[in-house]
């Protein structure tokens, strides 16, 4: 009986959760982001992919930008792109090359902090990203490339995040969007991409910052191998299976990171007394210029994937905005870690063999 009151208590959390999972992905509106936060959007690797999206986005939600990028005549495009979406927008454009080496990377941050000085700054999408030229193990990546890589997606991220939240702080209100990786986050390993994987885990803020709305089960990875193993118990096998397929929804939005650096969740403590919200976003394949791959039933868009990601500011600490993607999740969460390495390195070494191409970046 104790067994079955807790089986019951664990089926109606689960329950909950999915249909939480549900209001989120389709029903929950958006918030009015310019009144909640400021008038202004700083959005990094703007010129490409995700970040051209949210700035598009950010743009016809009636938010002011500032548009940073590497590539002047691209910054330029985006920007026209952005005035013709939203007339009314007014836009700064910021040539910063996140890569670069130290004194370059000091330059861009003053010309950053130039550009955003008397500025109602609301929201920072730190989006950025920079990756390897192909698949290769790590003996193979030349020093530059990867130095390159933890510039990219770790300091230019944190270094950036320094300018604008210490004026958020005093006005008390903001909020800072991190765009982290699938592959941080969903796979136990990323063969052949392992500087990406660990700098992008370095974006992944912590989930555990505060509750996440409607949020009644908390599971981690050891408690659903746990789970899985007193499944036979049940005389229900379909009980089991809710049960087990909730607690991954809810996993995946609650504890989804693995991040061991402290920076980020310190941060969020720091400044949750000051009113800026911090998010972490996670995206699995989205059909860009750096991911190489096209749209799909579950690779959207840019400007798809950024739709569902604006709707998320200013909720939970940290999600998967695009509701797809989570059934993705879901299923990854499924299989054994065995299995999920094994198939990550077979994909890794195809690709070494297939692939030569220059660094990678997202519009950085």
């Amino acid at each position: 009986m104790a067994l079955l009151a807790i089986g019951l208590h664990a089926a109606f959390a689960s329950a909950a959760t999915f249909v939480m999972w549900l209001y989120r992905s389709f029903v929950r509106p958006g918030r009015d982001l310019g009144r909640r936060y400021g008038a202004w959007a700083v959005v990094t690797g703007a010129t490409d992919g995700i970040g051209r999206g949210m700035a598009l986005e950010l743009a016809r939600q009636g938010l002011h930008l500032v548009l940073i990028g590497r590539n002047p005549v691209k910054l330029s495009r985006v920007g026209d792109e952005v005035q013709k979406a939203a007339p009314s927008c007014k836009v700064r454009s910021v040539v910063f090359d996140l890569a670069g080496d130290a004194p370059k990377m000091s330059r861009g941050v003053a010309r950053v902090a130039a550009a955003v000085e008397g500025l109602d700054v609301g929201i920072l999408v730190n989006n950025a990203g920079a990756t390897y030229p192909g698949a290769a193990y790590f003996h193979e990546v030349e020093t530059p490339v990867w130095e390159a890589v933890v510039r990219v997606n770790v300091e230019a991220a944190t270094r950036i995040a320094g300018v604008v939240v210490p004026a958020m702080a005093m006005k008390r209100r903001g909020a800072v969007v991190n765009v982290g990786s699938g592959s941080s986050v969903v796979l136990p390993a990323f063969p052949l991409y392992a500087v990406y994987a660990a700098s992008k885990a370095a974006t992944f803020e912590s989930t555990l910052m505060e509750p996440l709305d409607g949020n009644f089960l908390i599971s981690t990875a050891k408690e659903d191998r746990e789970s899985r193993t007193i499944a036979p118990s049940f005389k229900c096998r379909w009980f089991y299976v809710v049960l087990c397929c909730c607690s991954v929804l809810c996993y995946m939005n609650r504890n989804c990171g693995r991040y061991i650096d402290q920076f980020s969740r310190s941060l969020s403590i720091e400044y949750k007394q000051y009113e800026v919200d911090l998010q972490c976003q996670i995206p699995l394949y989205v059909a860009t210029k750096m991911s190489r791959v096209g749209n799909s039933l579950f690779i959207p868009s840019p400007e798809e994937y950024a739709k569902a990601a604006v709707r998320c500011i200013g909720y939970e600490a940290g999600c998967v905005p695009y509701w797809r993607h989570s059934i993705q999740c879901f299923f990854a969460s499924l299989l054994p870690d065995l299995a999920l390495n094994a198939w990550r390195l077979r994909v890794g070494i195809r690709k070494r063999r297939e692939m030569k191409a220059p660094l990678g970046e997202d519009g950085s």
